[in-house]
């Protein structure tokens, strides 16, 4: 169970990441290098969107579990509030706040996302049961 765990809150940071990365590198990327913009044309909303079918749930998994091994709830606050903000950032964000504003609020929420998952994973390796040994 802690294994899965462990690979949901790797898996959710790396998702974070990725977010990261697209939102700030890849316009850079492109305007660097204009012949490309036409093969990595994708529909930011939708690649949001899509990384939300994947980051919820993997989050979720992962937060739920931690917090029945370690019992933290402010581990599980910071993430359901950076989780929140990222939701509503890719439903409504660009409406509200302009590109820039999304772009800055989704690194905000994929941050908190990613701290809290570092957290999840610290506190889960600090209140680790000592396995038995066994003596022969």
């Amino acid at each position: 169970m802690a294994k899965i765990q462990e690979i949901s809150d790797k898996a959710a940071v790396g998702l974070s990441l990725l977010c990261v990365i697209h939102c700030l590198f890849f316009p850079i990327l492109l305007i660097l290098m204009p012949p490309l913009s036409g093969l990595f044309a994708i529909n930011d909303a939708l690649f949001h969107r899509w990384l939300l079918f994947a980051v919820v749930p993997i989050s979720v998994i992962a937060l739920i579990m931690g917090y029945f091994h370690h019992r933290s709830g402010r581990v599980f606050l910071i993430a359901s509030f950076g989780l929140t903000l990222l939701i509503l950032t890719a439903l409504i964000g660009h409406d509200l706040l302009g590109n820039y504003g999304e772009v800055a609020m989704t690194v905000f929420g994929s941050c908190i996302i990613a701290f809290a998952h570092i957290r999840n994973y610290q506190l889960q390796r600090k209140n680790k049961l000592p396995t038995p040994h066994t003596s022969e």
